[in-house]
């Protein structure tokens, strides 16, 4: 059972049993998954079980009833329910806690029926039926039960079934018999009742002697045992799913009527499998009911054959009634097991794989009944010819022809195009599903390995080719599991190796994965300077002002002028404006099913106008069948690695540029340098910082995982271990890179943040001295059009210059005094710190409390 399955039943069970508060659904589930062993049922084990349930019960018959009534249905883990509930009855303290749960449920819901309930009163009848008109309402209302509980279910469920598989099949509507075939009942070979074919005088038996009563019951035993009622033995009408009853004559001798008694259960057995033939031919119960009921109907031709033949004998008169006993005792069991098949089927509603199921625990069970074993065995090898045409189909070619929904694996219509425009679309997931009742109990282990097998044949078969597999086989039922095991073994071996082959090879998975990492995961060095370069003034507007096609033109001049000109995919590169911020991107994703997700999509995105820097994004365009690993899903983590390194590395361009202004800066003799040496100390520890930070990510997160994962992609046998290995580094990307944990992340954008305003302002208090301004405007060193500059002309200007120079010195100290600069100053430098040593507390306690000693080497730097 997988983790998420127990999650799932935990949570239900605590709704179920209304456990609020607490420890919570995870302590229970680790509890269980510390806990739990295997449990392998046996016929002892279940039947020790069965007993010890029935003894601690108050009502041990409803129980034993309801447990028959179950097992005959086929109801999967019954035996492990069982069991599990027979431990319950000796955990006294669980009994005493479930007891008082139980009183407590009941007494909420009586209280909820009472406040939801309305007073009404019956009124009084004005006239009175006579008990004439009563017993005549009886008899319709009877009749009509009658006809209803025959007829009209039957009618309804082929129109039910009828109706799912048109709709399901829709172009190639499915065959029915005509109408007549259910209009004319003589045809079924069952009783008829209520119509007597005889015209004879019947005789009182009671009058004859005792050898004409034995003739004469003999001759309606053989009508009997054939469906047709006779003179003094008679079918009784139906009741629901009931076995058939018959009434004999009272007048008749006791000893004669013993052995009648003893004979007709094989003509009740006979009725019934004659009901489940004439039924379960119909196209709509599928194909393995009509294969069982084809191969039922072969054993009673010889049953038939068996009557004429004593038929024969009656009629010379040589067939007595204990002859006639004699002669029928070896069919009486098989027809006994045929009629429990056909109940049990009838009951538990089983279709394809589910009637292979029980038909198959059937034929285990009678093990040591070497004759029924054969019997079972040779119905459910028959039963099995259509299931076992289908999955033939699916392991060796990926084709699902299963018009009647019997087998294990069915079909959604689900577009692949999505998968690469739809975050949430699940097309390898979802497009082909196992059906769990229609697994046959002794293919439940390779279940999943046949679900695969032709999930991976269909996908190269999407692509146009035609595969076939070179070592089919045909599957032919045995008790023996193991051979089938070693067929869809192969066959899954080769489905693998042909779409592993042809997703590496043809179609060169890892190359578009590397091609993808240059540029989400910037290993590209020269063409992301030469990007930044080209398009640093279009990313400052807003989003709203940016014109994308202007973007994608820059794009591809950086890709051409830089190493990633010689990418053979760089084509497929693309830009991309989000909607968010990466910050609101990434917490939406993180409050996905907690109790934050609706006060996190509620809430306004962004307050701000996003700059086109913050809304920047590559995007990828990938094409069937790559688009099966480099799905919506993760292109979108790719998007959010990018984002944030994106982000990292615009953060220490701006302050490099810091730097370049303030190199310019310290050529001027500031009379107060002290506050100016602390932004510059400032600057330098936030350059440190975020070049750390980049460093650690690309080298000591990125690189080593995508060398884990080249050498995964190399070892990996089948397209599940590639898909694994390809999520599993990118999540561990995007948490040791902090983009899994809320706490880490507020942070580290709030240093980004510090980081982004200290810039801004720097530029501002460049900007208002005019440096560059005022430098270029009084620099004569290249001349003018004249020509060269003149001696005078030098002299001139550096007189200006110590002009210059003193009266910006004399501003900036003024500034200095006016706006308080040295106060912003220590305040971005105090903000700075709070965080930053906020941010190497909590990588500390999260490297210790969850082991992650990746996040150390942060600490370490």
């Amino acid at each position: 059972m997988s983790e998420f399955r127990i999650h799932h039943d935990v949570n239900e069970l605590l709704s179920l049993l209304r456990v609020h508060g607490g420890e919570g659904a995870e302590v229970y589930i680790d509890l269980l998954q510390k806990n739990r062993t295997p449990y392998v049922t046996t016929t002892v084990s279940a039947h020790s079980a069965k007993v010890k349930i029935a003894e601690f019960s108050r009502t041990p018959e409803d129980f034993l009833k309801k447990y028959d009534e179950l097992k005959s249905k086929n109801t999967r883990h019954l035996d492990s329910l069982v069991y599990l509930l027979s431990k319950l009855t000796e955990d006294k303290e669980t009994l005493q806690y479930l007891q008082q749960n139980a009183k407590e449920r009941a007494e909420l819901a009586a209280n909820a029926a009472t406040s939801g309930s309305t007073n009404f009163s019956i009124p009084s009848s004005a006239s009175k039926i006579s008990l004439q008109e009563l017993e005549e309402l009886r008899k319709q209302l009877g009749s009509v039960t009658a006809n209803s509980s025959v007829q009209q279910p039957l009618e309804l469920t082929r129109k039910i079934l009828r109706d799912k598989q048109n709709k399901k099949s829709s172009g190639q509507p499915i065959p029915v018999f005509p109408s007549w075939v259910y209009e004319r009942p003589a045809l079924i070979g069952d009783f008829l009742i209520g119509t007597s074919l005889s015209t004879d005088t019947t005789v009182p038996i009671g009058t004859l002697p005792l050898a004409s009563q034995e003739s004469m019951i003999v001759e309606d035993l053989l009508y009997v045992l054939i469906g047709v009622d006779g003179r003094y033995i008679t079918a009784q009408p139906l009741v629901g799913r009931q076995n058939r009853a018959f009434s004999v004559d009272a007048n008749l001798d006791l000893s004669i009527k013993e052995l009648v008694t003893r004979i007709l259960p094989v003509a009740a057995s006979y009725s019934a499998v004659t009901r489940f033939i004439e039924e379960k031919s119909s196209f709509e119960y599928g194909q393995v009911n009509h294969a069982l009921a084809a191969a039922m109907r072969t054993l009673i031709k010889e049953y038939m054959i068996l009557i004429t033949q004593l038929e024969h004998l009656q009629r010379q008169g040589l067939l007595s009634l204990q002859k006639l006993w004699f002669y029928i005792q070896p069919t009486m069991r098989t027809l006994e097991i045929l009629a429990s098949l056909a109940t049990s089927v009838d009951k538990g509603e089983c279709m394809g794989g589910s009637t292979l199921s029980l038909l198959h625990d059937k034929t285990f069970n009678y093990t040591g009944d070497s004759q029924a074993q054969e019997l079972c065995l040779y119905l459910t090898k028959a039963a099995s010819v259509p299931y076992f045409e289908i999955l033939e189909k699916w392991i060796y070619r990926g084709i699902i022809n299963d018009p009647y929904s019997e087998f294990m694996v069915e079909e959604h219509e689900l577009q692949k195009e999505k998968i690469q425009e739809d975050y949430n679309d699940k097309y390898w997931d979802q497009r082909y599903t196992v059906v769990q009742q229609q697994i046959p109990s002794f293919l439940q282990k390779m279940a999943d390995k046949i679900l695969s097998t032709g999930k991976y044949l269909n996908v190269v078969r999407e692509c146009g080719r035609d595969v076939t597999c070179p070592v089919a086989k045909e599957v032919i039922y045995t008790l023996k599991e193991r051979a089938y095991v070693e067929q869809i073994e192969k066959a899954y071996n080769y489905a693998s190796k042909v779409l592993l082959d042809f997703l590496m090879e043809e179609k060169e998975l890892v190359a578009h994965l590397r091609s993808i990492k240059h540029y989400f995961l910037m290993d590209q060095g020269d063409f992301f300077v030469h990007f930044m370069d080209l398009t640093e003034e279009e990313l400052k507007k807003p989003v709203d002002d940016i014109i994308t096609t202007r973007l994608e033109a820059l794009l591809e001049l950086a890709l051409r002028m830089s190493t990633a000109n010689t990418d053979p995919f760089k084509d497929d590169l693309k830009i991309d404006l989000m909607p968010h911020d990466l910050i609101t991107q990434l917490l939406r994703v993180l409050a996905i099913e907690t109790k934050q997700e609706k006060a996190v999509i509620s809430a306004d995105p962004t307050e701000l106008t996003l700059s086109g820097l913050e809304a920047f994004s590559f995007d990828y365009i990938v094409k069937w069948p790559l688009s099966l690993i480099i799905n919506r899903k993760a292109l979108t983590r790719y998007q959010m690695l990018f984002r944030h390194m994106f982000y990292c590395k615009h953060v220490e361009r701006q302050l490099c540029n810091v730097w370049v202004s303030n190199k310019t800066a310290k050529q001027f003799s500031l009379h107060s340098a002290k506050w100016f040496a602390g932004a510059f100390t400032l600057r330098q520890r936030m350059l440190n910082f975020v070049q750390n930070i980049q460093y650690y990510m690309m080298f000591e997160v990125m690189e080593p995982t995508w060398h884990i994962l080249e050498k995964n992609l190399k070892l990996a046998s089948n397209i599940d271990d590639v898909l694994s290995h390809h999520t599993s580094f990118l999540d561990n990307c995007l948490k040791d890179c902090m983009l899994t944990n809320p706490e880490l992340l507020k942070i580290f954008s709030k240093l980004m943040s510090v980081c982004v305003m200290f810039t801004n302002c720097m530029q501002r208090f460049t900007q208002s001295m005019k440096l560059d301004n005022e430098m270029d405007r009084l620099t004569l060193e290249h001349g003018t059009m004249l020509g060269p500059p003149t001696e005078e002309e030098r002299a001139e200007e550096t007189a200006k210059k110590k002009l210059t120079n003193k009266l910006l010195a004399e501003h900036a100290d003024n500034l200095h005094l006016t706006s308080g600069f040295e106060a912003t100053i220590n305040k971005f430098d105090s903000n700075f710190s709070t965080h930053l040593l906020d941010l190497l507390d909590k990588l500390s306690i999260y490297s210790t409390n969850d082991c992650e000693h990746s996040m150390l080497n942060i600490i370490y730097r």
